[in-house]
């Protein structure tokens, strides 16, 4: 009985393969809920326009294990997925896009960590992927790539937004939110410091110090708190907003 409450409050995440968030109709996608002791008693489900918190098997793809595969995607499989246990816990959500257009952006399903690089890929269905390509974030023109792809190097917080890309004469591809994380062990490193600085000192520097870690420490907190409340682990960016669990 422990072993089970134990394992309930473990989270799963919910893994996309091909990993990207759009995708072409007739595409073949596997949906995988991982967890690190196991991945038994979640269930794979999704909000689209057929159905809300509909899982898998029920009416839309086909169960194997702690896969859900979907051998052929349709547009009307557009929607929110997620991992749901019996309890009530839930995984991270990804937002996939399905489009019956010849164009599509791969993008990170899941939201990126501030400071890594991200690639951006311009597909086109039926000809080569390295074709010129124009990329856009939240409309505006960011630059035209020979090769239809962009990296975008160290990202940070205002790489966040709605992106979408352009191939002359084949077309434009439907947009995809990216979600940029901050980094917790930032936070963490700068409360050390504070506290080492407190070896040695004279009881009235002593309380000045405490002063100044126990404002700095709500700062911290305060924007940590709004830094990962606008990135929307759990949501996927926007997507929380656009199409809700219940």
């Amino acid at each position: 009985m422990e072993k089970e409450k134990e394992k309930s409050r473990h989270s799963a995440r919910l893994t996309v393969s091909p990993s990207s968030s759009q995708f072409f109709e007739g595409d073949f996608v596997s949906l995988s809920c991982e967890e690190d002791d196991s991945s038994a008693g979640w269930t794979l489900r999704r909000n689209t326009t057929e159905g809300q918190r509909t899982q898998c098997g029920d009416g839309w793809g086909k169960p194997a294990g702690s896969f859900c595969k979907i051998r052929y995607m349709y547009p009307w499989d557009d929607g929110v997925y997620w991992c749901e246990s019996r309890e009530g816990p839930i995984s991270n959500m990804v937002n996939l896009t399905v489009t019956g257009g010849s164009v599509i952006l791969q993008s990170p399903v899941l939201p990126v960590m501030e400071g890594d690089d991200v690639t951006l890929l311009c597909k086109t269905k039926t000809t080569p992927s390295n074709l010129p390509a124009a990329f856009y974030k939240d409309g505006s023109l960011i630059r035209k790539q020979p090769t239809g792809h962009m990296t975008i190097q160290h990202v940070s917080r205002s790489d966040e937004g709605l992106y979408k890309c352009d191939i002359s004469g084949h077309g434009e591809s439907p947009s995809s939110w990216i979600t940029v994380t901050v980094c917790v062990v930032v936070l963490l490193v700068l409360l050390v410091l504070l506290v080492r600085r407190c070896v040695h000192r004279t009881p009235d520097e002593v309380k000045q110090l405490r002063g100044e870690a126990r404002i700095r420490m709500m700062m911290g907190l305060s924007w940590l708190s709004i830094n990962l409340g606008d990135a929307g682990w759990l949501s996927g960016g926007r997507m929380s907003s656009a199409r809700s669990i219940y």
